[in-house]
């Protein structure tokens, strides 16, 4: 298997020398299901699972290839979005509790929705949006969503109720003997899709913008290389930085610290990893977060390498297997969040009141496990990257960002963002092959997530990678003293992107599907991905994905999302896994768009 990264290479081989599993070995001994990749297996009830081939083209209930697809996606989507509200929910929890750092963003925010500028006032909006029953239409939808796009979702009747409704309800559709309309199940994913967006991810990242601050760009160290082996390094793992934020202030404290020098360390450090570990380092930090050092398919490789000493966990990328090599390697495993409550870890709940006294007994614990290490030798590269972009950066630079599209030295944008996974020719390897090849056309790439982590250990993220950019390109971002590609931070900032092309659409008097911006998570690997999938095909954009989003087995499904969406939201999907081939078909569909905008081509 091909892996990107050379010291995630080398960390897997060290993996393998102590004869520990990692995602890479398993996934070569792994038996995959063909006909599940495909979306044809129902396991709804107990006469299954059924499984449709040519010869059996129907499941004992009478289910059919199109309906078993159908009822899959919008299962998975709706687990997806699940798990970006339970996110958005805990934050909202955190931010009735918090001092507000960025009164700014909390002021824009409040006026956007129409309520009073008020933390705990905008906390409780959004619990309580996030409960409203199904018949009642979410209010942060109907605030936020563009007018333009709001006829469209008018016309199709997919403007979401209550977050949590709306997904019970999916699960209802989608049980035993109940809905098999194919077109309805589909509506219904794109109505959870704007869950996601506008909900999940958007409130999300403006809480967290209001109790942490705004992302500034500023230049970081990255990868394994910054690991101080004689340190007590504890690992993030989840996306809930509002519960990880403690940690570090407890961690950094001077008391903290000190305990650990009296037990023979250099310090505490905060080792970033998964998207949690983007999101802290988008913002200014204390000495003691070292950075981001792995992505989801990363950490048990690291944690494989005797450098950590325990890991926190409230979310996924939480990887199971993580179990059997912290029992090997004597690291302590601990969830705040009981939905990352791996085996063998320990469980010390989160919960806004007790937060500093959770993170403190985190770090202690972290301590412990320092204590009976066998110190490990200092290992890896240390990668310099520009990183910080968000909204505000945008509209500060809106015109000269405009003005570069206008002259066509930036052809367009691609959002290269997601996760990481192993199908995709291997780890981190069409991330890096698709932006190569984007860069190169003069198409600017903006990134979140873990995909960001991947194209930052590259190189992507510094003047190293000018050397992939089209001449148009490279003279703009050496004018701005801008890499190639931006990173937004971790993946839930996909809402940030559409947040800047609802910014671009307004600028310019047009709607979404009209801008020269493409959508790609090349590499996706969780339900999560699917949800944020949905919300990018409402929005209109050119979506692509690899592999299939287990739709191939329905050619009607496929037909929709591919031939008929395009035609009701301007959104389309792509699946495909030759680099070259996808970036030649955004290119063209960037064109057309620039076209459209009476821009040259």
């Amino acid at each position: 298997m091909e892996i990107a990264n050379p010291d995630v290479k080398a960390l897997v081989e060290k993996a393998k020398a102590k004869r520990l599993e990692t995602p890479h070995t398993r996934r070569e001994k792994a038996s995959i299901c063909e006909i599940g990749k495909k979306g044809l297996c129902c396991n709804v009830c107990s006469e299954g699972p059924c499984r449709i081939t040519e010869k059996h083209p129907y499941g004992v209930c009478g289910l059919n290839a199109d309906q078993i697809v159908a009822k899959n996606f919008l299962r998975h989507v709706a687990a997806g979005v699940a798990c970006y509200v339970h996110v958005c929910e805990n934050t909202a929890r955190a931010l009735m509790n918090a001092e507000v750092k960025d009164e700014r963003t909390l002021e824009e925010v409040c006026s956007k929705l129409g309520i009073e500028a008020d933390a705990k006032k905008l906390a409780e909006f959004v619990i309580a949006d996030i409960h409203k029953p199904r018949w009642k239409l979410s209010e942060i939808v109907l605030k936020l969503a563009p007018e333009k796009r709001m006829e469209v979702y008018k016309k199709l009747e997919i403007l979401p109720g209550g977050a949590k409704a709306e997904i019970m309800d999916a699960l209802v559709k989608t049980s035993t003997n109940l809905n098999a309309n194919v077109v309805d199940m589909l509506l219904h994913a794109l109505k959870l899709g704007l869950v996601m967006g506008y909900t999940a991810l958007r409130m999300n990242i403006w809480m967290n913008d209001i109790m942490f601050g705004v992302p500034q760009i500023m230049e970081v160290n990255t990868g394994v290389g910054a690991i101080n082996p004689n340190a007590v390094n504890i690992m993030t793992t989840g996306h809930q930085t509002a519960l990880q934020q403690k940690v570090i202030e407890v961690a950094c404290s001077e008391e903290m610290q000190k305990l650990a020098r009296d037990e023979g360390a250099d310090g505490i450090n905060i080792v970033g990893a998964t998207c949690v570990g983007q999101d802290l380092q988008s913002r200014p930090q204390p000495s003691c977060f070292i950075g981001q050092c792995a992505n989801n398919f990363g950490t048990e490789p690291l944690v494989a390498s005797g450098l950590i000493d325990a890991v926190v966990s409230e979310f996924n990328c939480t990887f199971p297997g993580l179990t059997q090599i912290a029992k090997h390697e004597g690291v302590k495993l601990i969830a705040i969040d009981d939905v990352a409550f791996i085996e063998e870890a320990e469980l010390i709940s989160w919960n806004p009141e007790r937060a500093e006294e959770v993170a403190k007994e985190v770090v202690l614990k972290a301590i412990e496990s320092f204590k009976a290490r066998e110190r490990a030798e200092k290992f890896g590269s240390v990668n310099k990257a520009k990183i910080g972009f968000s909204e505000r950066f945008v509209e500060e630079n809106m015109d000269k960002i405009l003005e570069v599209l206008a002259e066509g030295k930036v052809k367009g944008i691609a959002a290269v963002v997601g996760c990481s996974n192993l199908v995709s020719g291997g780890h981190d390897v069409l991330i890096r092959d698709l932006t190569k090849e984007l860069l190169k056309r003069d198409i600017l790439v903006w990134t979140a997530g873990c995909t960001a982590y991947a194209l930052q250990g590259l190189g992507f993220m510094s003047e190293e990678g000018l050397e992939y950019a089209g001449e148009g390109l490279k003279e703009v971002c050496k004018e701005l003293g801008l890499p190639p590609v931006w990173d937004f931070g971790i993946c839930m900032c996909v809402a940030r992107i559409v947040t800047i092309a609802e910014m671009f659409a307004e600028k310019l008097d047009v709607d979404l599907p009209d801008l020269p911006v493409v959508a790609s998570a090349p590499q996706w690997l969780e339900e999560q991905a699917l949800g944020d999938g949905a919300f990018a095909l409402d929005c209109g954009f050119l979506l692509h994905v690899y592999p299939d989003p287990f739709v191939s087995g329905s050619k009607f499904v496929t037909k929709i999302l591919t031939e008929e969406l395009p035609k009701l939201t301007g959104g389309k999907l792509l699946v495909e896994k030759d680099a070259v081939k996808t970036a030649e078909i955004m290119e063209r569909h960037i064109n057309e768009k620039r076209k459209g905008l009476g821009l040259k081509a």
